[in-house]
């Protein structure tokens, strides 16, 4: 009787630890779920860019999910902290693999940390969906895990210059980048549209990623006398250097890259940021008149009430989206290999009226750029330039 109670109680406790066991996801999939990872700046001096872009991924993940989820399966994104450091996301990278609970990754930020975590991805056979970096290299077509969504950042990089040379008339350009591949990649393609143009730079000042110092190359460009300046970093390096140069009443026409999180900027500049103008790579995220924009809306107010509008999160929720698509192409006998097949075969994704065109040898879905202004009030305004695709000739090169 003692030996039979022994056994009883035995089979009592191991039930529930072997169905917890048979709940952990396979290749970040169960009958009931399946697992995304992003590893992402969640922290530190870019965190808003690596917040953003999980706040857009979760509204569309939690659409999807109110509708019952996909084939079943209810959508889960898991977020790892980077810090914006390679080193910390080759770590947080390596970690995901190994654990094997996770489908792919989705939303990681930046072009070092790309280009340190793309390979072991790729070496893995793990989809990398929609990072959030213009860099020319992840529009390799040998990468067949890579899915882009946005335009390069040759692409903004040319609309820069079409707005200050082309069309403003500027003669004196200077450059303010981070001094790593995402910043040396923006220079490339700023000096690459000026010498189209029979043109140079007048002064080049670089800042080291993660920090604030941005005041030597500030006076190097002023001291150039540079009467535009165009600046390739995250949001809080740009807004530092447009705080120090009006205290010294160095007010040049200023232009950033879509990569320094709209909000984020113009939250950290407040008043002295009328007039700067920041390029954009998705639609404008309060145009509800555009039908994929008025869901996203919705989408948001649901995920968080009081969750703003963005670029960031629109562009996350666009991945979110891109996402279940293939979801949604790969079925009900989902896996890892069949939803990398799903995303090789993308073709043409219609998103709500936004077109996105996939094909042999494009891994990059949307080619748009636009510009828009910061106004007095501290608003987005679109400028008088609109929307307009990238040029033929703007090569990518690598990119954020």
């Amino acid at each position: 009787m003692r030996l039979a109670a022994t056994l009883a109680l035995f089979a009592l406790l191991a039930a529930p630890l072997g169905a917890q066991a048979q709940s952990q996801p396979s290749k970040g999939v169960t009958p009931g779920e399946v697992h995304f990872a992003q590893v992402a700046a969640l922290e530190g001096p870019a965190s808003a860019l690596g917040t953003g872009m999980n706040l857009g991924i979760r509204a569309a993940f939690e659409e999807a999910n109110r509708a019952g989820g996909v084939a079943g399966r209810q959508l889960k994104l898991d977020a790892f902290d980077d810090g914006y450091e390679p080193g910390k996301s080759v770590a947080q990278t390596r970690d995901v693999i190994a654990a094997d609970a996770h489908i792919g990754f989705i939303g990681p930020v930046g072009t070092p940390t790309s280009a340190a975590t793309q390979p072991l991805a790729t070496e893995a056979g793990w989809p990398f969906i929609a990072p959030l970096t213009g860099a020319g290299f992840l529009r390799d077509p040998a990468l067949r895990n890579v899915v882009n969504l946005r335009a390069t950042y040759d692409a903004e990089t040319e609309m820069w210059i079409k707005l200050l040379v082309d069309t403003q008339g500027h003669k004196k350009i200077g450059i303010l980048y981070q001094d790593d591949g995402f910043g040396r990649v923006g220079l490339k393609g700023v000096e690459a549209a000026l010498e189209r143009r029979g043109m140079q730079a007048v002064a080049r000042g670089a800042f080291p990623r993660n920090t604030l110092a941005v005041k030597t190359a500030l006076l190097d460009i002023r001291r150039a006398g540079a009467d535009a300046v165009v600046m390739v970093g995250p949001y809080k390096p740009v807004a530092e250097f447009i705080r120090v140069a009006h205290k010294i009443d160095y007010n040049p026409e200023f232009v950033t890259i879509s990569f320094v999180g709209t909000d984020a900027l113009v939250a950290e500049l407040g008043a002295v940021g009328k007039d700067v103008v920041i390029s954009q790579v998705v639609p404008f995220p309060s145009d509800t008149s555009v039908p994929m924009v008025a869901r996203y809306n919705a989408a948001l107010k649901a995920l968080d009430p009081k969750a703003a509008p963005g670029f960031l999160s629109l562009e996350g929720y666009v991945a979110g989206r891109l996402a279940i698509v293939a979801l949604e192409a790969a079925g009900k006998s989902l896996t890892r290999e069949s939803y990398l097949t799903a995303l090789q075969n993308l073709g043409e994704v219609d998103i709500d009226g936004l077109k996105l065109h996939f094909g042999p040898g494009d891994n990059q879905g949307f080619d748009d750029v636009f510009l828009t202004q910061i106004s007095a009030e501290g608003t987005i305004a679109k400028m008088d330039l609109g929307a307009a695709r990238a040029q033929d000739d703007c090569q990518p090169g690598a990119g954020g």
